[in-house]
């Protein structure tokens, strides 16, 4: 596969230390640096932002996501910052 990613946790293992967005199943989107994760895909994301738009909602800080609210994660692209 491209970029060395073979499993799913891979692009999580890379991405640590990095800013990601995350988008919860209660449509909410935050955009937060990487700092943890485990098997269940449980997060831990330092200097987190709840995003509206492309715009920043409110600062959050460090803030521990359950795996089980996330609908996805991406890398944060440059479009989304605030």
């Amino acid at each position: 596969m491209a970029n060395g990613i073979e499993r799913p946790l891979d692009l999580l293992n890379i991405s640590k230390g990095k800013e990601i967005l995350v988008q919860l199943k209660s449509e909410k989107q935050l955009v937060g640096t990487l700092l943890a994760f485990d098997i269940h895909i449980n997060i831990v994301l330092d200097n987190t932002k709840e995003m509206h738009g492309n715009e920043v909602k409110r600062n959050l800080g460090l803030t521990f996501l359950r795996g089980d609210t996330i609908v996805f994660i991406s890398p944060a692209s440059a479009a989304i910052k605030g």
